[in-house]
C-alpha cells in the first residue's frame, strides 16, 4: 500500500496563516488532495492543543482520528471520489531557535513529530519554562538547536526531528544569513539522532544530492502550509504492507526501507531559488551574482542569497546519477489551480477557476491524482482539455521564472499552439 504523508503544516495560532486551518478543514482538504497521514502543526501552542485533544483520538498506533461526530459532519462536503480517504494525523510542531554559535547568530527551523499527546504535553511545559510558546504556534525561542534537540530526545526518545527548510535564506540550519555549513555544526555529537532532512519549497532532492554529506539522511518534502489549500502541495510517498503507523514512519525515516520518494514544487517556483532583490525586481542565478560581486546592479545594496547560490557553495558534485547513486524518486508538480487559472486566463482566486477545480476532483478523484495523470486520468483529455496541460507538465514542456527574495516564482506549461510552432521551428 502506498500512502502520501504532509508532516508540517500550521494552525491558525502561527503568524499569516488563515483561520479557516481548523482541524475539520484540514481533514477535508486532506480528502480532497489525496493526503493519508497529515500534520497537526503547532501542538506546543496551548490552544492549539487544546484543539487537538478535542478533536482528534488516538488510535493506539501513534496516530490520531477526527472525532467521529465531527468526521460525520465534515465528510459531507467531501466528494464520493475523494471518499475512499480517512486521512490520520500526526502530532506535529515547528520551533524556530534563535541563538549565538561560533561567534554567529543563528536563525534555525527545526520541525518535531510526537506518537502521543503524554509526551506533548511533558514538551509542551518544558518549553513553557524556557520562553513564550503562547504568542505564535511557531514559538521564537532562545534555544541552541541542539539543545532543543537534546530535550526532545529526553522527553521522547521516538520522537523525529527534522531540520526545516533546511536552505532558506533566513531561518535554517543552511540559510545564507545565519547557517551553518553542516548538520554536524549545528549539531554536534547530537548528529546521530537526526534521521532526515526537509528540502524546502525552493529545492528539490536532484540539487541535494550535490551535497554528498547529506546522503547519510532521508530527504523529506512536505507543504509548510498556511492555508488549506496549500496542503500537500508537497509530501511523502510511502510504501509498505502494513498499516501505517508513527512507528512504521519513525523506521522508514529512519532508515529510508519505505520511502518511495517525494511530490515537490518545481524548486523554481519557491520563493528563494534564485538570488535577488525584490524591491528592485532583480533575480539573478548564482553565476550572475557572484559577477556582480552580491551586489544588485540596482540599488548596489547586497543581494538576499538564495536556495540554489547555497547549494552550489555547499556541493562536492557536479553531475548527479540518480541510479548509479541509489536515489529515491520525485516528482514536480504545479498546483492544479495555476494549471488551470493558466488554461482559463482567469487569476486562479476567481471563482471560475475554483469551479474548474472542484468539479475535475468531483470528478477524477484527489487533487494530487489528477497531477499523476494515471491511465484512468489520461482517458479524460477530450472531456477536459485542461488535462492536455498536465500532460505537457509530465514532458516538462514548462517555462521557468524563478522565485527570488520572497516572491513566488511562475511556473507556465507551453500550450498546445506553442509546443507545435516550437517543433516546427526546428524542422
Amino acid at each position: 500500500m502506498r500512502y502520501l504523508a504532509d508532516l508540517h503544516i500550521h494552525s491558525p495560532f502561527s503568524r499569516a496563516t488563515s483561520k479557516e486551518m481548523t482541524i475539520p478543514n484540514i481533514y477535508k482538504w486532506s480528502c480532497l488532495k489525496g493526503i493519508d497521514v497529515i500534520a497537526t502543526g503547532d501542538f506546543t501552542h496551548p490552544e492549539w492543543f487544546s484543539e487537538i485533544k478535542k478533536s482528534l483520538v488516538e488510535n493506539n498506533n501513534g496516530l490520531f482520528e477526527l472525532r467521529e461526530d465531527l468526521k460525520k459532519n465534515i465528510r459531507k462536503e467531501v466528494f464520493s471520489s475523494c471518499s475512499h480517504l480517512n486521512p490520520k494525523f500526526i502530532l506535529s510542531t515547528e520551533i524556530s531557535c534563535i541563538y549565538r554559535k561560533n561567534n554567529r547568530i543563528r536563525k534555525v527551523h527545526n520541525v518535531i513529530l510526537m506518537p502521543d499527546l503524554k509526551s506533548a504535553e511533558t514538551f509542551i511545559k518544558t518549553l513553557e519554562r524556557i520562553g513564550n510558546i503562547r504568542s505564535d504556534g511557531r514559538p521564537i525561542l532562545g534555544l541552541d538547536s541542539k539543545e532543543l534537540l537534546k530535550i526532545v530526545i529526553e522527553t521522547c526518545p521516538s520522537s523525529i526531528f527534522i531540520p526545516a527548510h533546511i536552505w532558506t535564506p533566513h531561518f535554517s540550519v543552511f540559510g545564507e544569513f545565519s547557517g551553518f555549513g553542516s548538520i554536524e555544526e549545528c549539531f554536534d555529537d547530537l548528529s546521530r539522532h537526526i534521521y532526515a532532512i526537509e528540502t524546502g519549497l525552493s529545492s528539490d532532492p536532484a540539487m541535494n544530492w550535490m551535497v554528498s554529506s547529506l546522503d547519510k539522511f532521508q530527504l523529506v518534502s512536505n507543504s509548510d502550509a498556511h492555508s488549506c489549500e496549500n496542503i500537500g502541495r508537497e509530501c511523502n510517498i510511502f510504501e509498505s504492507n502494513t498499516d501505517i503507523s508513527y512507528n512504521l514512519i519513525f523506521d522508514i525515516l529512519k532508515t529510508g526501507d519505505g520511502l518511495v520518494g517525494t511530490i515537490e514544487f518545481f524548486p523554481e517556483e519557491g520563493k528563494y531559488h534564485y538570488d535577488g532583490h525584490r524591491n528592485c525586481n532583480i533575480a539573478l542565478h548564482p553565476f550572475e551574482s557572484i559577477k556582480n560581486k552580491l551586489l544588485c546592479p540596482v540599488c548596489k545594496r547586497k543581494l538576499t542569497i538564495g536556495v540554489l547560490h547555497r547549494v552550489i557553495e555547499l556541493a562536492d558534485r557536479k553531475k548527479v546519477d540518480q541510479k548509479q547513486l541509489n536515489k529515491k524518486i520525485y516528482k514536480s508538480y504545479i498546483p492544479l489551480k495555476e494549471i488551470i487559472s493558466q488554461f482559463l486566463g482567469k487569476t486562479k482566486t476567481s471563482k471560475v477557476v475554483a469551479n474548474q477545480y472542484f468539479d475535475l476532483i468531483k470528478n477524477l478523484g484527489p487533487e494530487l491524482k489528477i497531477l499523476d495523470f494515471d491511465t484512468s486520468i489520461k482517458d479524460s483529455v477530450i472531456k477536459y482539455p485542461v488535462l492536455e496541460y498536465v500532460k505537457n507538465m509530465h514532458s516538462y514542456n514548462i517555462e521557468l521564472n524563478p522565485g527570488f527574495d520572497g516572491k513566488y516564482g511562475i511556473i507556465r506549461v507551453k500550450n498546445i499552439n506553442a509546443i507545435k510552432s516550437e517543433q516546427m521551428r526546428l524542422l
